[in-house]
C-alpha cells in the first residue's frame, strides 16, 4: 500500500473512532464502560466498523457485528466471492427448517472459509417468521465472513431470536431505554429456549399466548403480559408437559397435524 493511501486512511479511521464513541455515549445514558469503549476502539481500528452506518449494534452491554457491516468489510477487502448452498440432508421445508452452507473466498486462489447457518420457527422472531431460509443464508454468510476476516464477536443475526435492527438506526432515543429493548430480547430468548427445550409447536404457543394475554394479536400485548405468559408456559412445561400439549392442541386448526 502506498504511503499516500495510508496517510488518507489513518485520519479517516481516527474520525470514525471519535464518531463511534459519540454515538455510543448517546446510546448509554450512564456512559460507556471502559470495557465497551476499548472493544469499540479495537473494532473500529481493526475493521473500520461504523455505528452510524449500522455496522455494529449494542445488545446487553456487548457489541455485535451486523450483516451490513460484514458485507461492507468484504467489499473493502475486495472479497473474491461467496458461495451459498442448502445442506439438503438437514433441511425440512415442510417444517420451515433450513441449514445453509456458505463459503467465502477472500482472495484469489483461496481454498475458502466455510460457515453454516440454521433457522426454523423456534429460533427466529415472529417478525421474520416465514423467512427462515433467508435467515439461514444470512447466518451462514455471516459466520463464513467472520472466519475469513478474523472477527471474534458474534453477528446480531446469529442470535436465536433476532428481532431486527437495534441501536442508532432503529430510532432508539438517546437514553437507550425506550421500548424496553433489552428486556424484550431476554423475554423472547427465554420463550424460544422453552419451545426448543420442551419441543413445543411455535404456532400453537403463539395462539396460546394471544389467548392468555387477551389481545387480538401478540404485538398488542404489554411486556408484563408476555412475561407472565412465558412464566406460565415454563411452569406448565416443567410440571406436566403432557397436559400442556393437550392444551396447546386445542388451538390447532382443523386438519392440521400436531406433533407431540
Amino acid at each position: 500500500m502506498s504511503a499516500s493511501i495510508k496517510e488518507i486512511q489513518q485520519p479517516n479511521r481516527a474520525l470514525t473512532v471519535r464518531d463511534n464513541m459519540r454515538i455510543a455515549r448517546r446510546l448509554l445514558a450512564t456512559g460507556v464502560s471502559s470495557r465497551l469503549a476499548e472493544s469499540l476502539r479495537h473494532l473500529t481500528r481493526d475493521f473500520d466498523f461504523s455505528l452510524r452506518k449500522g455496522d455494529l449494534q449494542l445488545l446487553d452491554n456487548s457489541w455485535y457485528v451486523t450483516h451490513t457491516g460484514l458485507l461492507r468489510l468484504a467489499r473493502r477487502k475486495r472479497c473474491k466471492g461467496i458461495d451459498v448452498a442448502p445442506v439438503d440432508s438437514l433441511c425440512n421445508a415442510t417444517a420451515d427448517r433450513f441449514v445453509m452452507k456458505a463459503t467465502v473466498y477472500p482472495s484469489k486462489g483461496s481454498s475458502g472459509f466455510v460457515g453454516y447457518g440454521d433457522a426454523d420457527p423456534s429460533n427466529v422472531s415472529l417478525r421474520v417468521r416465514g423467512a427462515e431460509m433467508r435467515m439461514a443464508e444470512t447466518r451462514a454468510v455471516n459466520r463464513a465472513l467472520r472466519k475469513a476476516y478474523g472477527i471474534g464477536i458474534c453477528s446480531i443475526e446469529e442470535i436465536g431470536s433476532y428481532p431486527g435492527p437495534i441501536g442508532p438506526t432503529s430510532g432508539t432515543p438517546s437514553n437507550g431505554k425506550a421500548n424496553g429493548n433489552g428486556s424484550g430480547h431476554k423475554v423472547r430468548d427465554r420463550l424460544c429456549q422453552i419451545i426448543r427445550q420442551h419441543k413445543l409447536d411455535p404456532e400453537l404457543v403463539k395462539a396460546y399466548a394471544v389467548d392468555f394475554c387477551g389481545t387480538k394479536a401478540l404485538k398488542n400485548a404489554t411486556r408484563e403480559q408476555v412475561e407472565g405468559f412465558v412464566q406460565q408456559l415454563a411452569d406448565a412445561a416443567t410440571k406436566d408437559r403432557s397436559a400442556l400439549l393437550c392444551h396447546l392442541n386445542s388451538y390447532a386448526q382443523p386438519n392440521r397435524e400436531v406433533v407431540a
